[in-house]
């Protein structure tokens, strides 16, 4: 099999030579000839052109073009991706930090614990030394002995202590700090409202510069499904088995989050409103295809659907905004399964 290195066929040194001659021009186009010279080498190389391989064809012919090509494609990729990799270098350090705080409360416990043992024994001591005492003046020697012994005990544990107040507090503040960058949601096992919020930007961006189209989906138990339910338990269990059917109707390229109370948000990227219907459309039909049975009560699964399109010509807060006042007509029109934003 050949080499990355041994795909130069004339149909790719074309492709090349069109690139060096567009360097000029706007960046998109590059990226474009860039992108079917790859996919030229993997058809050459008899390789299937799936995400893994494309991407590794991509940054290995990419590092032998000219650095003005490098760095305009360069640019395209960090807008797409974000700053990730700084994110969690600063992630990561919140979290060494925490783990040093967690280690020297260990470590002040193991010594207060130490200390507790220590003023046992002594006042085990002197219990031994108070019943063999001849008269009241040794015992009140041994009294006035044992006194200084738990005073000076006593201040070395107020130090300690405060000391491990100090680190719980730090401690406590690395944990907010990383709850404050997390971007899953254990509970429905999706992405969380920030994460949303961040890719919906980033998007928007994408979108004002590439000129593409993007959806927006919003879902939640219709008010009829919820009206059957009694018990927040059943009522969770319906709610997860909403986000997992959204993981399952949902592409590779597209974000499921729970965007709060009950509420999923699906982004379809490089998605127009056509597109966004039908695949609105297939998730009713999968979610209704789903029953519950509650004692001896079978209900049936719906859901409330919300549509919009991302714009960039409107703020993520307001696209938001007007994909859940869509969701709420939906939730008030029994017969449909959909709204679309008008905003």
């Amino acid at each position: 099999m050949a080499t990355i290195n041994d795909h130069r066929h004339s149909s790719t040194k074309d492709i090349a030579g069109s690139i060096s001659s567009n360097s000029l021009s706007d960046p998109t186009s590059d990226l474009e000839i860039f992108a079917k010279e790859v996919l030229n080498a993997l058809i050459m190389d008899n390789l299937p052109p799936t995400p893994n391989n494309f991407s590794l064809y991509f940054d290995r012919i990419l590092d032998d073009k000219s650095d003005g090509l490098r760095r305009q494609i360069g640019a395209i990729l960090e807008l797409e991706e974000g700053n990730s990799d700084e994110k969690n270098i600063g992630l990561e350090r919140t979290l060494k930090q925490g783990f040093s705080s967690i280690k020297s409360i260990l470590q002040l416990t193991a010594t207060l614990y130490k200390n507790m043992t220590l003023m046992e024994k002594i006042l085990d001591k002197r219990k031994e030394e108070m019943k063999s005492t001849p008269s009241q003046a040794v015992a009140t020697d041994l009294l006035s002995s044992l006194s200084n012994d738990v005073g000076k005990l006593g201040g070395i544990l107020k130090k300690q202590v405060s000391h491990m107040k100090e680190l719980y507090t730090q401690t406590a503040t690395v944990v907010r700090q990383v709850e404050n960058e997390t971007i899953f949601d254990d509970q429905y096992g999706v992405y969380n409202k920030r994460y949303l919020i961040a890719k919906l930007t980033q998007e928007s961006h994408l979108i004002e510069e590439f000129r593409h189209k993007s959806s927006l989906i919003m879902v939640q138990l219709s008010r009829e499904t919820v009206s059957q339910i009694t018990g927040e338990k059943a009522k969770g269990l319906m709610i997860r088995t909403i986000a997992r059917l959204l993981l399952k109707t949902s592409r590779r390229s597209d974000t499921v989050a729970h965007y709060g109370e009950g509420v999923f948000a699906m982004m379809l990227k490089h998605t127009d409103m056509e597109s966004a219907k039908r695949a609105a459309e297939r998730l009713y039909d999968l979610v209704s295809g789903t029953n519950f049975f509650l004692g001896e009560n079978e209900i049936q699964l719906r859901i409330a659907i919300g549509i919009s399109e991302i714009s960039p010509a409107n703020t993520i807060e307001n696209t938001l905004i007007c994909t859940l006042d869509a969701m709420e007509k939906a939730n008030d029109e029994t017969k449909v399964h959909y709204f679309i934003c008008n905003g």
